[in-house]
């Protein structure tokens, strides 16, 4: 039976961190007492006493509760016309969790489980982890089936209670939405936001597209990767397409998408975009220091790289080239050319051995896309210009069709561009290619290790020529060793994409081919 109780007469705290109320029950002449302990469930219960005998009944409260650990929500809702039970939210799994997708339920309704089972697991943004249970209970009701619906932190996903029998009191039970309405009401206001502000005319293709990834409460349906990324590249994810079930957004999307695609009327009409980017603010003194803007390219390109390193398992190759060969039949190109042509530099010809061994190695040409490794056909390679503010990766396309000349010009065609007073960089300066070279030997820099530009799976930085006293393996001399001209080339490498072994047979096809120019004619 329920008790009803009226204000306590007394309180005292037990040596056990207890709170112990009593109140006075005028229906039965008696004192009850309300035991709640610290770090327990808040289970009420009254000690009628008559004579010598205790007798113990549970008291119901039409009331809620809450009860929080760290990384786990759990509200007590005991009502009349249900058994005591507990609301579990959704934990937070790790430090940097913020939203999640139950991958899969481990137990069913009305299973009795222990502590240390795991009810079910959970997809975060970085991992596939299992919740486990605090305590012995029944899992009475799944609130939140398997899918990939993302949930946020503390959204309720099961219900569960003590005893067996109580669970089928709640097979019919309706989840109040109304208690949980606030605290999810503000997402969605931001995410609403953005679609006013779009101009509708302008871009009609994406807002039909992004429909079926929105829920009925208009927010949008993606992955925990997915929303962590577009959050780190600085994107507005209501803005993308999804291609996954029922117009999800995957992480595969967010790399995909390209932000200046909705921006290229305007960017056709400016004659000269670059210099738009580098018109930042001015400097700003302070006392001892001085704060230099950065243009809104440049904070682009730190963010990207900066979550590259963070998510891109990098591991690094280094090794020794012998130049000697290449540079002879670089002069016999030059001499062919003549010096009215545009003379040939070894870059161009080191990225011809790249692309070459991209052709004997090709699952190093690929990209890492969540659920596929994508392998592409030609070799798209970025080489990096300009510097400071004014450092661009264009991309030289087709490199192992198209031969040295060829990609002597585009290279050349960028530089030039950098240097123009007003410059005017075309498409070829924001696009992405399947491969990356850098080239420090000017600044006497013998060997680097690169960041990887997502989606890409290696990049390939190249050291200083320098003369070297190496071990003379001509059989015809009596030399012991001889001078050679020494190059260091580091490769970094995606682990999800390349593995060691792979790594090291692209490297070695590279180093096969800048020692036996040749080879790049076949």
């Amino acid at each position: 039976r329920t008790v009803q109780v009226v204000p306590f007469y007394a309180r005292r705290t037990t040596p056990l961190q207890s709170s112990i109320l009593y109140r006075f029950c005028p229906s039965r002449g008696l004192f009850c007492c309300l035991h709640i302990n610290k770090m327990a469930s808040m289970a009420a219960r009254s000690l009628s006493l008559a004579g010598k005998n205790l007798v113990r009944r549970k008291v119901l409260l039409d009331q809620s509760s809450s009860l929080r650990l760290p990384g786990l929500s759990i509200a007590r809702r005991w009502f009349a016309s249900y058994p005591p039970h507990d609301l579990v939210g959704l934990p937070a799994l790790s430090p940097t969790m913020e939203s999640g997708t139950i991958a899969s339920w481990n137990l069913e309704e009305g299973q009795a489980f222990a502590a240390g089972d795991i009810l079910c697991s959970v997809e975060t943004d970085k991992a596939t982890v299992d919740f486990e249970a605090q305590d012995d209970g029944v899992l009475a009701k799944i609130l939140k089936d398997a899918g990939p619906d993302s949930l946020q932190i503390g959204d309720k996903i099961c219900i569960t209670v003590e005893e067996e029998e109580d669970a089928g009191a709640f097979a019919d039970y309706v989840l109040d939405e109304a208690a949980s309405a606030p605290p999810p009401a503000a997402a969605p206001e931001p995410a609403a936001a953005p679609e006013p502000s779009t101009p509708a005319p302008a871009t009609p293709a994406p807002t039909p597209a992004a429909a079926p990834a929105s829920s009925a409460g208009g927010t949008v349906v993606a992955s925990p990767l997915a929303h962590m990324l577009a959050k780190d590249m600085g994107y507005d994810i209501s803005t993308i397409t999804g291609t996954g079930p029922g117009g999800r957004v995957i992480a595969a999307d967010v790399k995909e998408f390209v932000p200046a695609a909705a921006e290229a009327v305007p960017a056709a009409e400016t004659a000269a975009p670059a210099q738009a980017a580098m018109a930042v603010a001015a400097p700003v003194a302070g006392v001892g220091y001085t704060d230099y803007p950065l243009s809104e390219s440049a904070q682009q390109t730190a963010a990207q790289l900066a979550h590259s390193k963070q998510n891109v398992p990098h591991y690094y190759l280094t090794v020794d080239l012998s130049v000697d060969e290449l540079l002879a039949m670089r002069s016999k190109l030059n001499d062919t050319i003549g010096e009215d042509g545009q003379q040939l530099g070894v870059y161009e010809l080191l990225l011809k051995a790249a692309a070459a061994a991209m052709k004997a190695v090709p699952s190093a040409n690929a990209s890492w896309m969540d659920s596929v490794v994508r392998v592409y056909d030609s070799v798209d390679i970025n080489v990096v210009v300009g510097d400071g503010d004014a450092l661009y990766t264009p991309v030289v396309r087709d490199v192992g069709k198209r031969g040295v000349k060829s990609l002597s010009e585009d290279v050349n065609s960028f530089v030039s561009a950098l240097e123009e007073e007003e410059p005017s960089l075309g498409e070829e300066f924001n696009a992405m290619g399947t491969f990356t070279v850098m080239n420090l030997g000017m600044y006497g820099i013998k060997s680097c290790a690169p960041i990887i530009r997502e989606p890409q799976a290696c990049a390939l930085a190249l050291g200083t020529l320098e003369n070297r006293i190496v071990p003379n393996d001509a059989e015809d001399s009596d030399e012991i060793y001889k001078e050679s001209v020494m190059m260091t080339a580091t490769l970094s490498c995606d682990h999800r994409v390349v593995d060691g072994a792979v790594g090291a047979q692209w490297l070695s096809a590279f180093k096969s081919h800048v020692e036996n120019p040749t080879t790049l004619l076949l």
